[in-house]
């Protein structure tokens, strides 16, 4: 299927939740009002459930159990609700889709968003940002796997969803892959530009006119989280590492590398999604 027939099939991409669309305009603007926000989203019981259960997952580890979005919205701050609102949107319209193990998929998105976070901070570019577009950069899989699930039934056969080849396999079978789906995705749910464009280059950050340092930032966390969903060794890793990548950011391998530097998803996280 040709990518243009893809990004305008209704199937493929759902439109963004009305409620949503709402909220990201009123966190797009200079001075947000919590009070609307907060409204807006409690109109959606099923958006405000999602919400509070990540909220209240361990990725946060709270004293105090959060009750109500007021409470998200004091406790987290704009950018993590808006990750939230975003993450609980997908997981509504994304429930059941073909050839994909949607705790795995939220489980390894948790992990990209976390380690880009961690990356953000070490390359000195925004975290909160970064851990938005850590979270959806896979949002194109799903659409694929919706759109021409025959196809995606195939490839997975070659190379599963979540491995460091997938990217490659997708660009071999039809001359582009989840990262040019996902950009659309993003675009189509009114992303920041800075998000779109990170998710468009993350598996080729220079391809761009200007190197995009956040689209780094999520090629290196997702590679990590790939490699291991995929249970690569010491060895293996240190063989693929994206050592060009990490040297434009100024990030040691060992920064990627350390496991117990990382909080890694946990299986209550993963169910908090789905």
């Amino acid at each position: 299927m040709h990518l243009d027939d893809l990004l305008s099939s209704q199937v493929a991409l759902p439109s963004i939740p009305r409620v949503i669309a709402m909220v990201l305009n009123e966190l797009n603007r200079d001075e947000p009002d919590l009070r609307v926000i907060s409204q807006l989203i409690n109109t959606d019981v099923g958006l405000t459930a999602r919400l509070l259960r990540l909220a209240n997952s361990a990725q946060f580890n709270l004293a105090n159990k959060i009750g109500s979005v007021s409470d998200a919205l004091a406790v987290l701050g704009l950018d993590q609700v808006r990750s939230l609102a975003t993450a609980a949107a997908m997981a509504g319209v994304f429930r059941n889709v073909p050839g994909m193990d949607m705790l795995q998929f939220w489980r390894y998105s948790l992990d990209v968003a976390k380690l880009s976070r961690k990356l953000a901070r070490a390359a000195r570019a925004n975290h909160s940002v970064a851990f938005t577009a850590g979270l959806v950069h896979a949002a194109g899989e799903l659409v694929m796997h919706l759109g021409m699930p025959d196809q995606m039934r195939w490839l997975n056969q070659q190379a599963e969803p979540i491995t460091v080849r997938r990217a490659k396999a997708e660009q071999h079978l039809l001359g582009y892959c989840y990262a040019d789906v996902g950009a659309g995705f993003a675009k189509s749910w009114q992303f920041p530009a800075a998000i779109v464009d990170a998710i468009q280059y993350q598996c080729a950050p220079f391809d761009n006119d200007a190197y995009e340092p956040l689209a780094g930032v999520v090629h290196l966390s997702a590679w990590r989280a790939r490699a291991r969903e995929e249970g690569l060794t010491e060895g293996e890793m240190a063989d693929t590492f994206p050592d060009v990548v990490a040297l434009a950011l100024g990030i040691d391998i060992d920064e990627v590398l350390q496991q117990e530097s990382v909080d890694w998803t946990t299986r209550q996280e993963s169910e908090a999604m789905v």
